[in-house]
């Protein structure tokens, strides 16, 4: 073995688990904990303390992480930059993001987009209507797959080794109406495949109901999905469905067209 082949080697073992315990100290902030010590971050990433100081110091001085006046860490402004490159958030977002200022004005209703990251759905925008009914969801949170329409049109036109995995559960129940029964999602997904869009009665909320289509790329691939979730039965599915679907085929044009331009 070379002396340079040694080196990169050593880089590679001693960079590994570096990497993977800084990833382990971001993922210790939450929805409900996004401020933390670092105390807390050391307990709840499993990462030692002396370390978990090290690691968040490199990570503050990166950007990663930043105080608030009390002296709390917080997820820094340089996650969002970095993350704004991704081509499946804020890219998407700037092509549907038109499409959906039209649908949450015709409808005043909650307007939501998201794509499927592995076994999950993760939202890249939400928009609120004026007559909006309460929502769970937050731009950047992960759900199930099964209880939400975008996840319900998604996991549609899934893989089918991301189905099968999915439909063996567990299932977390929201409400009463919360779907389940294997059999039950798998008929679900099949007349999702039918007739071009997906409802999800109260699954989340019990005074809820979310419709969505699928977005496809010029490929004719599903990329992801949007929604309408208003209040139950008011306005009704044959009132929202028209307009989730044409407000998703408009994005995908939108998506094609882009498509087009960068490859001339």
């Amino acid at each position: 073995m070379t002396v340079t082949h040694a080196v990169d080697r050593s880089e590679r073992v001693s960079t590994g688990p570096v990497v993977a315990r800084a990833l382990r100290l971001l993922e210790a902030f939450s929805d409900d904990r996004p401020t933390l010590t670092l105390s807390e971050i050391s307990r709840r990433s499993g990462v030692p303390l002396s370390t978990a100081h090290r690691l968040v110091a490199e990570l503050e001085a990166w950007g990663a992480v930043e105080r608030d006046a009390s002296g709390r860490y917080q997820v820094g402004l340089r996650l969002w930059e970095v993350g704004a490159l991704a081509p499946r958030g804020p890219g998407l977002r700037e092509r549907a993001l038109p499409y959906l200022e039209d649908l949450c004005a015709v409808t005043r209703e909650n307007v939501q987009l998201a794509v499927r990251e592995d076994d999950e759905i993760v939202y890249v925008e939400r928009l609120a209507g004026t007559r909006a009914v309460g929502v769970l969801t937050r731009v950047g949170g992960r759900w199930a797959m099964t209880a939400t329409g975008v996840g319900l049109v998604l996991l549609a036109h899934a893989p089918a080794d991301v189905v099968e995995r999915v439909l063996e559960g567990p299932f977390t129940r929201h409400t009463p109406y919360t779907l389940t029964d294997p059999v039950r999602i798998r008929e679900m997904l099949a007349a999702i495949r039918t007739r071009g869009y997906a409802v999800s009665e109260r699954q989340i909320t019990d005074d809820a109901t979310s419709v969505a289509a699928p977005i496809r790329d010029a490929a004719g691939e599903v990329v992801a999905a949007l929604s309408v979730v208003a209040h139950h039965g008011n306005p009704p599915v044959s009132v929202l469905a028209p307009l989730v679907r044409t407000s998703a085929a408009g994005v995908s044009h939108a998506l094609a067209a882009g498509r087009r331009r960068r490859t001339h």
